[in-house]
């Protein structure tokens, strides 16, 4: 699936990459289309190649481009995602086990997938054990989004360390946060979203060579703007990105309509 964004507007700040196109629909398609080129350099280089996948709403798009393309090296592919919720059942609605069973590995025939176990019975250790076999497999592509309260992953403000001492950990979510999961539609109430989750922290995402954003919707547009204009600090995690040497974060004109005058055009 090739596509020519012809009216999409390329901006900079700091070392990210910015990229505003038409809709939602042509953001999420114009960055699983930079996944799928780098999905194909990898495999060209590597026997296997280790890619992290974010999960929520402003994936949708991407992941739904991504999983349509043809002739992509998944057989090469080994997948690792950023969080899940502690106590939560693998078949609940907004399990991410769920979703990226639904939307990514029963779609195309990945090499291999690991998932982070909610529901064991000691979370830290079920961390410590992930971040290993993260960090021996060495992740050279990384999907993500930005959250509401600027969060990378699970790390909100409170929790958020950019120089966490671990690779996964488990975290309270904040009430921003767990709003934002109502809202979207993943739970029936914020009182039944869960209060903690085990998370990649933000230099294990850092730590990744290539990052690709998917911001959409008017819902970010406030947090874009922080995220991009605001001095980088864990008040808004996503700040950090700004230090990333390769990363290319995608909008739409909803997410990015509070930029005027903050970026300037490469």
């Amino acid at each position: 699936m090739i596509v020519e964004n012809i009216q999409a507007k390329h901006l900079q700040v700091g070392t990210a990459k910015v990229e505003v196109h038409p809709g939602s629909k042509a953001a999420g398609i114009a960055a699983a289309q930079a996944a799928a080129k780098a999905m194909i350099e990898l495999g060209k280089a590597n026997d296997i190649a280790t890619v992290i996948f974010a999960t929520g709403a402003s994936q949708l798009e991407m992941l739904d481009a991504l999983t349509g393309m043809k002739n992509l090296p998944w057989s090469q592919i080994r997948g690792f995602h950023m969080d899940e919720y502690v106590g939560i059942d693998p078949n609940h609605p907004a399990s991410f086990r769920r979703y990226l069973r639904e939307r990514l590995t029963q779609k195309v025939q990945i090499k291999e997938f690991f998932e982070i176990d909610g529901n064991g019975q000691d979370p830290e250790a079920t961390g410590r054990e992930y971040g290993n076999k993260l960090r021996s497999a060495d992740p050279q592509l990384c999907l993500l989004g930005i959250g509401e309260n600027g969060h990378l992953a699970f790390n909100d403000p409170l929790v958020a360390e950019f120089r966490d001492p671990l690779d996964v950990k488990v975290v309270h979510l904040d009430a921003v946060c767990r709003q934002q999961q109502a809202a979207e539609g993943w739970f029936e109430s914020v009182e039944s979203v869960p209060e903690s989750a085990i998370t990649l922290t933000i230099p294990t995402l850092l730590r990744v060579p290539k990052l690709i954003v998917s911001v959409p919707g008017i819902r970010k547009a406030k947090i874009v703007r922080r995220a991009l204009e605001e001095a980088i600090s864990t008040e808004v995690p996503a700040t950090i990105l700004r230090t990333h040497p390769d990363v290319t974060i995608y909008l739409d004109p909803e997410s990015a309509s509070e930029l005027d005058g903050v970026l300037t055009p490469r």
